[in-house]
């Protein structure tokens, strides 16, 4: 299978620049898998096209400030870091740019001098690791200097209104770099009305890392690697997600986070506790275990994420639902409209 068969033509006017004034004002694409049919509706109104018994599976993760814009020490030249992961206490791993011009044991100053980070290594991947020093705690630290590291094609620099709005309302665990976009659409008044009518909810974590935004370099895409993310599903939860299973009860994922956990979490064909990283590349052709349903958003041309949905659904199926939305004049990526594929 080819990268090529997973591009598509987006006008640049098409991708949401900020969130609307109210999370589930979005708008929702219901595609039918089994009636290849579609229904525009409101994200408000999810809970109408919601099977009788459902179990929504929902990501917790938190996104952290993750994005620092400093100055090297000595020369004041400017660098951006993105912290992408703890390796060990107060060293990360992190995306640099311009990267070529730092050198091992460089110092790049943030916040006049509230953090400062030094290039401990430069391994092959494009990364760099970088040790950090400061005073007080991480978090409170990161929080005065860091910014919300929004995606790169929202062009205009992150806000307050982010640091609320690039989060889901259930967002809870620290550790994302991106959130996970398809929870971004729930209030908890519409939880409440879900959870009233008899749907469940259940958690779990996964950290969403740089594999979101990588492109994939490969044409023979078989052949990419995912980058690994850290995923957390407790016991409790997994015995919770492994009864309704049982039972009948349509596992919801809300997100391809959520599918890539679930997935890997169940892998034998039952839903097993999780805990650590997972490199889990669905693409079309792949089986899936454990997911009856998607809420998603609208992915980028060639990214991992259009071929996840797409091995759910059907490219063919997804092909002509975002040709659909295109028509409809849907809002694209991360601050925009949904899919809920059943």
């Amino acid at each position: 299978m080819r990268l090529t068969d997973f591009d598509y033509h987006l006008p640049p006017d098409r991708i949401a620049q900020s969130p609307l004034q109210q999370r589930d004002a979005s708008r929702l694409l219901v595609v039918d898998r089994s009636t290849h049919t579609f229904h525009h509706t409101r994200f408000s109104l999810i809970g109408e096209y919601l099977p009788d018994a459902a179990l929504l599976v929902l990501n917790d993760t938190k996104v952290i400030p993750a994005r620092l814009i400093g100055n090297k020490s000595g020369t004041g030249g400017k660098i951006e870091l993105l912290l992408i992961r703890e390796k060990e206490t107060d060293i990360w791993e992190a995306l640099a740019k311009p990267r070529r011009s730092l050198r091992i044991g460089t110092q790049i100053v943030f916040g006049n001098g509230r953090l400062i980070a030094e290039v401990l290594a430069k391994p092959e991947d494009g990364h760099c690791l970088v040790g950090l020093n400061y005073k007080g705690t991480f978090s409170t630290v990161l929080t005065e200097v860091g910014m919300m590291p929004l995606p790169p094609y929202i062009r205009r620099p992150p806000n307050a209104e982010d640091k609320v709005r690039y989060q889901s309302v259930y967002a809870a665990t620290e550790g994302a770099i991106a959130a996970p976009t398809a929870g971004l659409h729930f209030t908890q008044e519409l939880l409440a009305e879900l959870k009233s009518n008899g749907t469940e909810t259940a958690t779990l974590t996964l950290h969403v890392g740089p594999g979101t935004f990588q492109p994939v370099k490969v044409e023979e895409i078989q052949t990419h690697k995912m980058h690994a993310e850290y995923i957390y599903l407790t016991e409790t939860e997994a015995n919770r997600i492994r009864l309704g299973r049982e039972t009948g009860v349509k596992i919801i994922a809300i997100g391809t986070t959520v599918v890539r956990a679930l997935e890997s979490a169940g892998t034998t064909g039952t839903v097993e506790p999780y805990s650590g990283y997972s490199e889990l590349f669905i693409y079309p052709g792949y089986q899936f275990n454990v997911v009856d349903a998607l809420v998603t958003n609208f992915h980028l041309p060639k990214s991992t994420l259009l071929m996840l949905v797409s091995a759910f659904a059907g490219k063919d199926l997804i092909q002509k639902a975002y040709q659909e939305a295109l028509q409809h004049n849907y809002r694209f990526y991360s601050y925009g409209d949904a899919m809920l594929i059943l």
